[in-house]
């Protein structure tokens, strides 16, 4: 049965606080609201793919623990196939907790122990799910031999490879990136797979026509603070941030992804994969947490915003 997309990636227990301002050291603060839910950049690209209409299966791990049935409990209720999710009976599942101010500022407590990652023996013992999708998500934030093991089935079952983030192994980069579609990066992930930091359109665009020549045909690069821009060979287009209600800016990558996958999964032109991903992108800032909510009158506001702001029109 051919499945529309799986990402391999984070799975964790999301703990949302929003706060007026952080505590400096050796002081307390109030907490205004908690939210606990399913996060990770794997499981929040896999909610926004779920959000869009697709039907992601998630390739990650977690432990045996109650936090780990009570997150794939809801991966289960968000419409995500978890059959290639490992659950390891040592170790705890991964935890990350994230703390927005009033400001827009985040703070990140991460505790993902080395055996919530992935191996490649886990990823093969999900070949026939890779095997029957049209496109493959693998974030490059897990080990490189995980990853490889990912884009290898991929390509071996013709499917469409998209990597999310920066090659933390230069033994392995040649292969991911000669093996890759597409390729997404954060204004600090770009500067890790470019070896320079840059600012402007033009520069980002040289960068990604450099990334082009090493395998992938579409690269998107986020320029810090600014917009996205969308490379292939031939044209690029920048995007920018439009959003002005700004809380939490940790989700606009995983929904970016997540819509540009969608798009281009269902055979929509780059232009539109574009579009669609900086509207998501858009859309994830307005709430605090990584985990998106795609919604169609959330996406549509974004959009509106975008073709205001570039003279684009419906």
């Amino acid at each position: 049965m051919p499945i529309d997309v799986v990402v391999a990636g984070q799975v964790a227990r999301d703990l949302v606080l929003r706060v007026a301002e952080a505590p400096g050291a050796g002081s307390s603060v109030a907490v205004r609201s908690r939210r606990e839910v399913l996060g990770g950049k794997g499981a929040n690209q896999a909610v926004g793919l779920a959000q869009l209409g697709l039907e992601p299966t998630l390739v990650g791990v977690t432990a045996t623990d109650h936090a780990g049935s009570e997150i794939l409990e809801q991966a289960g209720l968000d419409g995500i196939d978890t059959s290639g999710v490992v659950r390891r009976r040592q170790g705890e599942t991964a935890l990350i907790v994230d703390v927005v101010d009033d400001h827009g500022q985040w703070r990140y407590l991460e505790h993902v122990p080395d055996d919530m990652l992935l191996t490649s023996r886990d990823v093969a013992a999900s070949g026939t799910a890779i095997a029957h999708a049209a496109t493959v998500v693998v974030q490059l934030q897990q080990p490189t031999a995980a990853a490889l093991e990912a884009v290898r089935l991929a390509r071996r079952a013709g499917a469409r490879v998209v990597l999310d983030g920066a090659v933390r192994d230069e033994r392995g980069r040649a292969e991911l990136l000669a093996g890759a579609d597409v390729v997404r990066a954060d204004g600090t992930e770009a500067e890790l797979l470019t070896g320079r930091a840059f600012t402007t359109e033009d520069d980002a665009v040289a960068a990604a026509r450099e990334l082009i020549a090493e395998g992938p045909s579409l690269v998107v690069f986020e320029v810090s603070g600014k917009g996205n821009v969308f490379v292939e060979s031939g044209r690029h287009e920048f995007l920018p941030h439009v959003n002005p209600d700004v809380v939490d800016t940790t989700g606009a990558g995983d929904a970016l992804v997540a819509a540009l996958t969608a798009t281009l999964t269902r055979g929509g032109p780059v232009r539109e994969a574009a579009r669609l991903a900086a509207a998501a992108a858009g859309a994830a800032v307005g709430h605090a947490g990584g985990r998106p909510d795609l919604t169609p009158a959330a996406v549509t506001e974004q959009l509106s915003r975008l073709d205001a702001a570039t003279g684009a029109a419906d």
